[in-house]
């Protein structure tokens, strides 16, 4: 995909360091540590202060970290990048902020041309865990969008866990992950996901609950292939294998997928976001239209 050296989104909270630990992709140095980093070195800090060789050390660290260098990586646990790979997490969370850019430039037209304003959504990139309008927000969950504060969560793990778990590589894959939660901002405007949830209050039991939530996910799909459909019109941004990737990573993480890797066996009744198929299916219709009206699934 074709996206260096051009416009990020304004619309990032990037939260990576809100442990202290994390990177600062804008490239202009770091905030104050949070008070949970402080808490956390306390205890190897405190001896430093004993000696002017310790507050040498303190001193060379703070210039380091405020230089944008993160000196105390080495020693954390889990989650957050270390100093190897830092900038390989800092160009990650540049790609993501400028497939952000783009998904608001092809929904802003899209909308303008409909007599309609877009309302453009914040995306929160972080590592581990933080707080969300939806509650807690943790790795484990994976991607997701909050309509209570309109925003769009994404742990940047979760893009090494699509290509290692399950072998769903590249950058447009990780493209179109992002482009199907802002599909679902995209369900928030329309007044979809609370007619959806009305819905659901209505039915009679988890079977017929799930299958109005495979409607919602199959769409933000559809939407997710409207996006890229126009977005190459207008940036040119695939390249040879993109839409491949984006295909193979839908497949990927279809219900029936992820239940054979999980359990060995498959349970439609339980299927929450579409079978591999289906989701290859409304995506692929999505791009190849360009026209949200084929994204009917419907709701």
């Amino acid at each position: 995909m074709r996206w260096e050296d051009r416009e990020q989104s304004d619309n990032v909270e990037d939260r990576r360091s809100s442990g202290g630990l994390g990177g600062n992709f804008s490239g202009g140095g770091r905030g104050m540590p949070s008070m949970g980093t402080i808490m956390f070195l306390w205890p190897l800090v405190k001896p430093l202060l004993k000696t002017k060789f310790g507050w040498a050390i303190i001193g060379m660290g703070a210039v380091a970290y405020f230089s944008g260098f993160n000196p105390l990586s080495a020693i954390t646990k889990g989650g957050s990048p270390s100093i190897v790979n830092q900038k390989a997490d800092d160009k990650q969370a540049r790609f993501i902020s400028t497939v952000l850019h783009d998904t608001e430039e092809v929904w802003k037209s899209i909308y303008k041309e409909h007599g309609s304003t877009y309302r453009e959504p914040k995306m929160v990139i972080y590592r581990g865990s933080t707080t969300s309008g939806c509650g807690h927000a943790s790795a484990q969950m994976g991607p997701f969008y909050c309509p209570a504060d309109e925003k769009v969560y994404l742990d940047l793990g979760f893009f090494d866990e699509l290509a290692k778990k399950h072998n769903a590589s590249g950058d447009f894959a990780q493209a179109y992950v992002l482009a199907h939660e802002i599909g679902h901002h995209i369900q928030n405007m329309e007044g979809t996901l609370n007619k959806v949830q009305k819905m659901k209050q209505q039915v009679r039991g988890e079977k017929d609950a799930n299958k109005l939530q495979v409607r919602v996910e199959l769409q933000a799909d559809c939407y997710a292939g409207v996006w890229a459909h126009h977005a190459h019109k207008r940036f040119n941004i695939l390249e040879k294998g993109d839409i491949e990737e984006a295909l193979r990573a839908a497949s990927a993480i279809g219900d029936d997928t992820l239940q054979k890797q999980a359990q060995g066996y498959v349970v439609p009744d339980a299927f929450t976001h579409g079978s591999s198929e289906q989701r290859v299916t409304w995506f692929k219709k999505g791009i190849t239209s360009g026209d949200i009206k084929t994204c009917n699934t419907g709701l």
